[in-house]
């Protein structure tokens, strides 16, 4: 036979080969990507200038949570299952509270001065001083397989969300592969003590947060570059509306400031070759397909982002470290007496920025 027909035959070989793995061993059914934001941002780099609180004895803390009844007493989840507090008075962190596994995430006060948290295996818990409760880990008869942020209402409904009905936290990335909307939010009712679901069909559903009269709450959509309004007083109760869209990055957790604004951490999922596998379903299949050319693949995006969002949900400034240099993969943002805290999965610390360090408005979009 001659060269070109040996070749010829291994090359059929090989996409055969190809296509039978990926037939056998795809764990996504894609289907097309959102475009992507249009919006663009002149490069700050104003996170490279922030303070690393606990550096190297948290792991990857997603979440973090300022009580400002107790003198601004710091709490976030880590990844080795504790929950673990900064004391103001003189910077010494504390292993608050074992809950255990790998998958604590979400974090918010309660007005019976427990703590709420979203164990994205277990579901909602409640932790108190000498107990752990979980609250809901089923809805309609169903395991919550991706229990993400939490708030809780002043009549003590609590509203939290589920990333997606598919893939737990571990395998989060292949539900933004696959880009199916099944991510919810769900209510539970300290009344009953049942979950109920508030909203589904959501990309990827992530942080929550109330406006300061409670008029309406806020859910985040990570793989739609966007966030929701869901009106729970008025005309409009039970309605949605888009709050703000079009963001330059994959909204996360979301977090009121005192003014009612709101600080959005903006997961940075764009590159290149990124791009180039979200253009097709199939590029998906593959990349999906083989475990270390997805690590490699989800490897390739850099950088950190938060924006500053006004009750209206106009964007006021967003800060950035584009390369993430100091800081990378930001997943929460709160503001507390003038600074910024700062939680990430890919951190060994919490950081922290002064807001006097931060124009107070934004430098205008570039195309």
């Amino acid at each position: 036979m001659a060269p070109g027909g040996l070749f010829g035959t291994a090359a059929v070989a090989a996409v055969v080969s190809l296509a039978v793995h990926v037939a056998l061993n795809c764990p996504i059914q894609p289907v097309p990507s959102r475009p992507p934001p249009a919006a663009r941002y002149t490069p700050n780099n104003l996170l490279q200038g922030l303070e690393k609180l606990g550096e190297g004895r948290l792991i990857k803390p997603e979440d973090v949570y300022v009580d400002a009844a107790a003198g601004g007493t710091l709490y976030t989840a880590t990844r080795d299952g504790w929950l673990q507090r900064m004391h103001p008075n003189n910077g010494s962190w504390e292993q608050w509270r074992f809950v255990g596994g790998t998958g604590l995430l979400g974090i918010a006060p309660s007005a019976d001065g427990s703590m709420l948290v979203c164990d994205a295996d277990k579901g909602l818990l409640r932790v108190e001083e000498d107990r752990v409760t979980i609250l809901a880990s089923t809805v309609d008869g169903a395991q919550i397989r991706f229990a993400d942020a939490a708030i809780e209402t002043s009549d003590g409904t609590v509203y939290f969300s589920d990333a997606s009905t598919r893939f737990g936290f571990d395998e989060w990335f292949l539900g933004y592969l696959e880009s199916r909307p099944t991510g919810r939010l769900l209510k539970y009712d300290p009344r009953t003590g049942k979950a109920s679901v508030a909203l589904d069909n959501l990309d990827f559903a992530n942080g929550v947060a109330l406006s300061r009269d409670e008029a309406f709450l806020i859910v985040c959509e990570s793989a739609a570059y966007r966030c929701l309004k869901l009106w729970l007083k008025g005309d409009k109760t039970f309605q949605t509306e888009t709050f703000v869209g079009d963001l330059p990055g994959s909204p996360d957790n979301i977090h009121r400031a005192a003014d009612g604004s709101f600080w959005i951490a903006l997961i940075q999922l764009r590159s290149p070759w990124l791009d180039l596998v979200n253009r097709w379903t199939l590029t998906k299949r593959i990349v999906a397909s083989f475990p270390a050319l997805l690590d490699r693949i989800k490897a390739t995006a850099k950088g950190a982002m938060v924006a500053h969002v006004s009750e209206d949900g106009e964007i006021i400034r967003v800060l950035d470290d584009s390369q993430g240099k100091v800081i990378n993969f930001i997943t929460s943002v709160s503001e507390f007496d003038g600074d910024l805290y700062f939680g990430s999965l890919s951190a060994n610390f919490v950081g922290k920025l002064s807001l006097a360090k931060v124009p107070q408005v934004q430098e205008a979009v570039s195309s």
